[in-house]
């Protein structure tokens, strides 16, 4: 096969590429027909229809798998701490009970409240809050996320919140919410460091977080748990910060944020010499690996969400929802 390598002629043929190319894109432009580059463009994660589809989708499928203890049916509608923490909970329900659910009682979401950011890039993302059946009156916070317009949206994150927790946020004329950077310096925290900072609290104490139910309360029975007659209970916690453990933050009408973070945890309990750690619990014994002796291993996966407050102050933390996801007996 002959190559044309007349320099004349490919200049004209690079020419004609050219201007084809540049009717082309005139007649999308005037047709009507424009290409939208999502990851440039800010735009609303979701249409507030999508969004209402996402979250009939997730009850149905989070129903069926409670209902069955089959997390094969709403694996593909979870992801990050809230996937984590929901399979390992169907696992232990499965093993103690094959045949499904004695107990099951379907999830029903009532005074449902869609917050939707504009941004660019992805993950696109948005947050209800609903107030569930099965908790009372707390409030279910859950944040919807999607890699791409080819994914269906997951459920990554879902804490409970007290009535009257959550705070009003910043939106435009048209309802849309914005998007906090995990960087941003505006606030007392940076959204993307908050895993770190309360991982450290936890262990060591200090300013960054105000009192409460999962700080200051959460340190003092630690320290009640951490020495027992016959037993000793370590902890170790550390930040979980990437792909869908990300944290995603929401501007506040008072320039603050509501920030949505993961931790992980461990917990050692070291019986006595010549004593066992004592395991009663059936879903621990369903997650356990290893045959338990001297010492037990707990692993945890934990969601949060705090109100960060714009300059300087103490992070609030509203709710909190830890999962055993694993334990290792020795």
């Amino acid at each position: 096969m002959s190559r044309d390598r007349n320099p004349r002629r490919l200049r004209r043929r690079d020419r004609n590429a050219l201007i084809a190319a540049s009717l082309t894109a005139l007649s999308l432009t005037v047709s009507g027909c424009v290409v939208v580059h999502g990851e440039r463009e800010v735009l609303p994660a979701a249409t507030r229809a999508e969004a209402a589809k996402a979250l009939t989708a997730f009850t149905t499928a989070y129903n069926k798998a409670d209902k069955a203890y089959d997390n094969s049916l709403d694996a593909p509608y979870l992801t990050g701490p809230f996937g984590d923490i929901t399979a390992a909970r169907l696992k232990a329900g499965h093993a103690n009970s094959p045949s499904g659910n004695p107990n099951h009682v379907p999830l029903k979401l009532s005074d449902v409240k869609v917050t939707i950011p504009e941004k660019a890039g992805w993950p696109r993302w948005f947050v209800a809050d609903a107030k569930g059946n099965k908790t009372g009156d707390l409030r279910w916070l859950m944040v919807f996320t999607r890699g791409d317009l080819g994914e269906r949206w997951r459920v990554a994150y879902v804490t409970l919140v007290a009535p009257g927790s959550v705070p009003a946020f910043k939106t435009d004329k048209d309802g849309w919410a914005e998007a906090v950077p995990a960087g941003s310096q505006q606030l007392a925290v940076a959204p993307g460091k908050l895993s770190q900072e309360y991982a450290t609290y936890l262990k060591k104490g200090g300013q960054a977080f105000a009192d409460g139910r999962y700080t200051s309360v959460e340190r003092a029975d630690r320290a009640k748990r951490a020495r027992k007659p016959g037993l000793v209970t370590q902890f170790i916690d550390g930040p979980l910060t990437n792909g869908a453990y990300a944290p995603l933050a929401l501007r506040t009408a008072d320039g603050g944020a509501l920030v949505f973070f993961t931790t992980h945890h461990y917990e050692k309990q070291t019986a006595a010499t010549g004593t066992t750690v004592p395991v009663t619990n059936k879903d621990v014994q369903a997650l356990t690996t290893g045959e338990v002796k001297q010492s037990l291993t707990l692993q945890f996966m934990s969601a949060e969400v705090a109100l960060d407050p714009a300059g300087s102050g103490r992070v609030s933390v509203l709710g909190r929802v830890p999962g055993l996801t694993s334990a290792q007996g020795e």
